[in-house]
């Protein structure tokens, strides 16, 4: 009998990757419904779904697996009492956030700069995506200190407490959610918390939207407009806090790890390991990704802060998926900016990484070839 998989409509390629080992059928990650996996072998979900012994009792599902780093939205241990394999993504959509951090960096103010001139990046959370912002930092020549307290401190490159990570000029989140103790991450960033960042820093929150507390973070904004802040996550997704949104610099909705590329590795893994655990002669049938993304063509701008920006809007402009969250949820009722935010996310365009891109590097100085290597970039030079 063939295999059944019950797929999220936003994880893309699934029946590319099984091929004939199963049928696929789709669903609404916020509105799957028990009655749904009675006939169901397999559960492929993204962050949206709750999965534990509410939604799957009574089911056939002998595998889960999410799309997702984070699996906050997993209940692991009814999992393995129900005997129920399971599996992430860990990693697969690290570069696509990586990328969207330094797009919200090189977007804000003077921000990119400062951080090229010396001033330290402040790194929360020392996971997968964690450790890959790092890297790209240390690439780029950006110093950094990062804070994970899960993690003994010698074991963290430049690691620092969270005080004097939040004194740095540019604060970017990538803690897992917990609210285990004794370090739980949900409101890490308090009242007091947030007061303590400098006024003229830069905080990004890609991880997820709890971590800050956002009632807390709408009230300093209030008292204090001229804070730069980047909002990826939101607490109650899809029905988001309007004023909030209209008093960040940008905000966007739960997409920075949504890249082609990204998302499609996900795929890949998840279906490796499915057929794994259950037995099924799966092959790679090789990538779903169709045609390479578009030729970068840098050009010296003078200054690092100007390269990096053009080469980073080439593949991402942070601002237009700022414009299009505004114009789905701002001045509508609840339920109909619930609607746009899921809207947006299930239709989401295709975005490709700079990692891995073909660069025309042609008679650039090496200062520009370097920091093309640097973000990921594969250079094509003419013949001599």
């Amino acid at each position: 009998m063939t295999l059944r998989i019950l797929a999220d409509e936003n994880i893309p390629a699934v029946e590319h990757y099984v091929g004939a080992l199963a049928s696929v059928q789709r669903f609404s990650g916020r509105e799957l419904k028990p009655e749904q996996l009675q006939r169901a072998d397999v559960l492929l979900v993204r962050s949206v779904t709750r999965v534990n012994a509410d939604l799957l009792a009574g089911s056939a599902v002998r595998f889960v697996g999410t799309a997702t780093s984070g699996v906050d939205h997993i209940d692991r241990d009814y999992l393995a009492g129900a005997g129920i394999a399971f599996s992430h993504a860990p990693g697969s959509n690290a570069n696509s956030v990586v990328e969207y951090v330094l797009a919200a960096i090189s977007a804000v103010g003077d921000h990119l700069e400062r951080v090229l001139a010396g001033a330290p990046v402040g790194v929360v959370g020392y996971g997968v995506i964690g450790k890959a912002v790092v890297a790209r930092l240390q690439a780029l020549g950006i110093h950094y200190r990062v804070y994970d307290p899960w993690l003994a401190l010698g074991t963290i490159p430049h690691g620092a407490e969270l005080a004097a990570v939040l004194d740095c000029a540019v604060i970017t989140l990538h803690a897992e959610l917990t609210r285990q103790e004794p370090w739980p991450s949900h409101h890490l960033l308090d009242d007091r918390a947030l007061a303590r960042i400098a006024t003229d820093s830069l905080l990004i929150n890609a991880s997820r939207g709890p971590v800050v507390d956002n009632r807390a973070l709408s009230a300093l904004l209030q008292r204090e407009p001229g804070r730069d802040v980047v909002l990826d996550v939101w607490e109650g997704e899809p029905c988001i806090d309007q004023a909030l949104l209209r008093r960040v610099r940008y905000g966007t909705p739960h997409i920075a790890g949504y890249s082609l590329d990204g998302k499609l590795l996900a795929t890949r893994m998840l279906v490796e390991v499915m057929a794994r655990e259950l037995g099924l002669p799966w092959q790679e049938p090789g990538s779903a990704a169709g045609q390479a993304p578009p030729l970068l063509v840098p050009r010296d701008c003078g200054t690092d802060a100007a390269l990096l920006r053009q080469v980073l809007r080439q593949r991402y402009d942070i601002a237009v998926d700022d414009a299009a969250l505004r114009g789905v949820t701002l001045g509508v009722d609840s339920a109909a900016a619930s609607a746009g935010f899921d809207q947006l996310r299930r239709q989401y365009p295709e975005r490709r990484e700079l990692l891995g891109s073909r660069a025309d590097a042609g008679h650039l100085p090496h200062r520009v070839k370097n920091m093309l290597a640097n973000l990921g970039c594969l250079l094509e030079e003419p013949l001599p």
